[in-house]
């Protein structure tokens, strides 16, 4: 049995909260067996019990028991090197992948069905493919945020530990501006609106639940959202801002309100709904824009991402065009 480890919270790893700190380095450690380890007290915080929101600090000691579970992710000891011919493939995906690059960030367009970070049986991820990037003096660039797997569109990577640390503060103080495409089944009423609810994470399955306030584990969650076309009552093109960045948010948020997104297939609640032909079963969210301060304190970041294919495919079939769309005008606020 592996001993009791003691890590080192890192510059670049300050103000994250402990659950994600784990989640990056455990991936294969689901989120029950963290809160019973946080409820037992075998995880501490220098050496003071906490919570999964514990936000951690430079300098921190997290104690680690016995875990049995994969290699954390940055562990280069035991884990077996990449192929020259692998890193090469990733590299060529990410420049794919590439709508924005400078000496501080990259922006990607992550494809519908590419993981974030890695998970049980997941062999390629984003996070491992960014290991082609791993500079000289072997720092990787790294991920400030995160996307659903099914989700396509804007991923944001710092390259220095610097401009990380600029970016997600940038996130947590929300000096953001995230825009996402959506299509809806039926259309909201009113076509412009504010949802705000508390959402805690279901034990049964990975989702997460419309909860009360003081519930275990609750977290306050608002999204705005915005109507910009539709289909009869059958389907909408929506506009969505998430004021607050919760897991599944905008998914969970959408289906409370009873227009669930299309291709759904943990949130979508709408008893003997036939999806119309023609379209895929596929999820039809887009993190579409993100306008956020540029690291280095000069200008902002601004950048859009096309829709995938099988969002295309949906929009053609019912006639929207994306260029009727001004998003200086019509992002919901």
């Amino acid at each position: 049995m592996s001993a009791i480890e003691q890590k080192t919270v890192t510059a670049d790893e300050a103000g994250m909260r402990l659950d994600r700190w784990f989640k990056a380095h455990y991936p294969g450690m689901g989120f029950g067996r963290l809160q019973k380890l946080l409820r037992t007290g075998q995880v501490r915080v220098d050496g003071k019990r906490a919570e999964s929101n514990t936000r951690i600090a430079k300098g921190q000691t997290v104690r680690i028991p016995p875990l049995g579970v994969e290699l954390p992710a940055n562990d280069k000891k035991n884990a077996k090197p990449k192929s020259s011919k692998l890193m090469a493939d990733d590299k060529a995906a990410i420049e794919d992948m590439m709508l924005f690059e400078d000496n501080h960030v990259m922006v990607l367009n992550k494809p519908a069905g590419l993981a974030v970070q890695g998970g049980s049986g997941l062999k390629r991820h984003l996070d491992g493919m960014l290991e082609a990037y791993t500079n000289k003096k072997g720092e990787k660039p790294k991920l400030v945020h995160r996307l659903d797997r099914e989700t396509s569109g804007i991923i944001l990577v710092a390259k220095t530990r610097k401009a990380a640390q600029e970016l997600t503060k940038a996130f947590r103080h929300r000096n953001t501006r995230k825009i996402y495409w959506a299509m809806l089944a039926g259309v909201p009423k009113p076509h412009q609106g504010r949802i705000s609810t508390y959402l805690a994470r279901s034990e049964e399955m990975e989702r997460m639940r419309v909860a009360r306030h003081g519930d275990d584990e609750a977290q306050h969650a608002v999204s705005l959202y915005s109507v910009f076309e539709k289909s009869a009552q059958k389907l909408s093109w929506v506009t969505l801002k998430p004021v607050t960045g919760r897991t599944h948010q905008l998914r969970a948020h959408a289906a409370h309100i009873g227009h669930p997104i299309i291709g759904d297939d943990k949130y979508f609640n709408i008893e003997n709904w036939e999806l119309p032909g023609g379209i895929q079963n596929r999820l039809h969210l887009l993190a579409r824009r993100i306008v956020i301060p540029h690291p280095s304190g000069n200008g902002m970041i601004d950048v859009s991402a096309p829709l995938p294919p099988h969002m295309q495919q949906t929009w053609n079939l019912l006639g929207f065009d994306v260029t009727d769309y001004d998003p200086d005008v019509d992002d919901p606020e």
